[in-house]
């Protein structure tokens, strides 16, 4: 692996648009409002970050992103865009699960190092998956979408996240709490040990992961049940 590493990270899955770049041991990062503002907003930003580190996009070692869970429109935005870059400049992806950005970004603010990561899933839910970490955040169990009453936090766990706002003592009891958001920074700081793993994939194998996959009914899809319920109902 080389000793410089060239990297572009971006994660748009929640209210806050989180954009990285690394070269070597330079750290380029900005935040911002995230939402529908995304799609607008992230590829000037790259295209900002990589002209302040005197890269080009074909320089790049590899390009992470945000895969979710989180907004659905922003994984969509997230996913988009990191498959376009890939594909024109014949890049590998990483995609990173959002809560594994969290228990990392939470083990390098507050060194915690067994962490149940938490984001809000809106419509009184929140996406919860366990961590336990060491060099890299190595997951406890798969994603999974619950009631805030729901979250299991063993003893000895930190909880963090950003749902505590939201759902404040509706969720567990934990030795700490921590706020925090999947950074493209933390993603950067996981990237080195999954490119070692090979974990990375073509642009066309890049997908986002919803967890709560039917609420984001495609177009086709709700065009079909809308027949459906014509038809049974003539």
């Amino acid at each position: 692996m080389a000793t410089e590493l060239k990297l572009l990270a971006f994660d748009t899955s929640t209210e806050v648009l989180s954009v990285a770049v690394r070269r070597g041991d330079r750290l380029l990062e900005h935040s911002g409002a995230g939402g529908a503002q995304s799609s607008t907003t992230l590829i000037p930003l790259i295209q900002q970050l990589l002209a302040e580190a005197g890269l080009a996009l074909a320089e790049l070692d590899a390009i992470a992103f945000g895969r979710g869970p989180g907004s659905f429109t922003g994984l969509r935005t997230a996913c988009s865009v990191a498959q376009g870059l890939g594909f024109g400049a014949g890049l590998r992806l990483l995609p990173i699960d959002t809560l594994q950005a969290v228990a990392e970004e939470a083990h390098h603010r507050f060194g915690a190092m067994r962490v149940v990561a938490v984001l809000d899933a809106r419509m009184d839910q929140v996406y919860a998956a366990r961590y336990e970490l060491g060099s890299a955040a190595a997951p406890a169990g798969e994603a999974v979408l619950l009631a805030p009453e729901e979250v299991e936090v063993p003893p000895g766990w930190a909880l963090a996240g950003n749902a505590f706002a939201a759902y404040g003592e509706r969720l567990p009891v934990a030795a700490a709490r921590h706020e925090v958001l999947p950074t493209a920074a933390a993603m950067l700081r996981l990237v080195p040990e999954l490119l070692a793993a090979g974990r990375t994939v073509a642009p066309a194998e890049a997908w986002p992961l919803y967890v709560r996959d039917k609420v984001a009914q495609t177009t086709e899809e709700r065009a079909a049940l809308k027949a459906a319920t014509t038809d049974s109902s003539s």
